[in-house]
């Protein structure tokens, strides 16, 4: 195996990986792999919009808003692992909160295809749940007040809204 290269990635030199001694085999393997500090590499200049999205994990506060611009103006279609990596970072922050720390205006994610899938998902529901109340409305015209018991039936069919019609237009029996 003369051709295998062992890189380890670490967030930084710090890390106390074992005992200082370590056995004479253990301690040959170590001196053929390569350590990569995310520090380190971050700390240089003009970086691959890849290798500084790598070091987002290890960077200072102060320097996300320039890193993450420098990545997105450059590789647009990154905001999709940006984003993520902020999230993992700071779990207790909502997302706006996240923009904000990256300097991402907050109109940028709303052009993505997650935040159109999720308004048009959102839209949808609203719309559904405003024909099942004029189902409802309708239904007590045509049948008069409903009972409680027909009303939660009513409310725990799923929201179609050729089913619902359907019910709002059957005749009273």
């Amino acid at each position: 195996m003369e051709h295998l290269a062992v890189v380890v990635v670490v967030p930084h030199r710090r890390l106390n990986l074992g005992p200082a001694q370590l056995p004479q085999q253990l301690q040959a393997f170590l001196e053929g792999v390569i350590w990569l500090s995310l520090e380190e590499l971050g700390q240089q200049a003009d970086l691959d919009p890849l290798l500084t999205l790598l070091t987002l994990p290890v960077r200072p506060e102060a320097e996300l808003p320039a890193s993450t611009q420098q990545i997105l103006e450059r590789r647009p279609d990154l905001l999709s692992a940006v984003l993520p990596m902020l999230v993992e970072r700071f779990p207790t922050f909502t997302r706006e909160e996240i923009m904000v720390i990256a300097g991402i205006p907050t109109d940028h994610l709303l052009h993505t295809r997650a935040a159109q899938d999720l308004l048009d998902r959102g839209r949808q529901e609203g719309e559904a749940q405003g024909e099942a109340k004029v189902t409802l409305r309708l239904l007590n015209r045509r049948c008069g007040p409903l009972s409680e018991a027909t009303t939660a039936s009513i409310h725990a069919l799923p929201l179609e809204w050729p089913r619902l019609c359907s019910i709002s237009a059957a005749q009273p029996t």
